[in-house]
């Protein structure tokens, strides 16, 4: 009987061990996958843009322009990948992506925003290989808040690399507000 309760208890550690190393795996992917975003993005043209976002007065000017709407690059050696939505806009904000340790069990995102506030945000384990979500840490006030913040981030990355629809979902009063999506092309 004692043999077999060391036999359960190797079997169970040996699940979590390898359960971990699988998390490990997936969040290290999730982060090369947001290196593949490097680069400057311009607005697409106005018929392929969705919903309110790209009309706002300070956007609308630069939608199908060669005006760089979002840039993506590495900063800190490597370790974080640095968004920039909107450069030199009043509307600029900043989303930092970066393991959130050493060992990259998990990526984490913070987002500079407009609305003056910054939610902090984790990597799905659901996102798929052509798109990454970012869901707000539900252990930040912020996100338990009824405070107006971004609560999603959605990236979605067509097959060829070359477009990219990105959704900031807003949450208020503890319910989903709005998605303002964006539909760039790679410069």
């Amino acid at each position: 009987m004692k043999y077999l309760n060391q036999i359960l208890i190797l079997a169970i550690a040996s699940t979590s061990i390898n359960a971990h190393a699988d998390k490990n795996i997936n969040a290290q992917q999730d982060y090369l996958w947001m290196t593949k975003l490097q680069g400057e993005w311009v607005l697409s043209s106005a018929d392929q843009q969705q919903g309110k976002a790209t009309k706002h007065k300070l956007v609308a000017p630069i939608v199908g322009t060669d005006t760089t709407a979002m840039s993506f690059k590495l900063t800190g050696k490597g370790s974080t990948v640095q968004e920039n939505l909107l450069p030199g806009n009043k509307k600029e904000m900043v989303t930092m992506y970066h393991c959130q340790d050493v060992g990259c069990d998990q990526v984490k995102a913070t987002h500079y925003c407009a609305k003056k506030n910054q939610p902090e945000l984790m990597a799905a384990l659901s996102s798929s290989s052509d798109s990454l979500v970012f869901n707000c840490d539900m252990r930040s006030a912020l996100c338990q808040s009824k405070e107006d913040h971004v609560h999603k981030i959605t990236h979605k990355l067509s097959n060829d690399g070359n477009h990219l629809t990105t959704t900031y979902t807003s949450w208020k009063d503890g319910k989903y507000l709005k998605d303002s999506v964006y539909n760039f092309d790679r410069k």
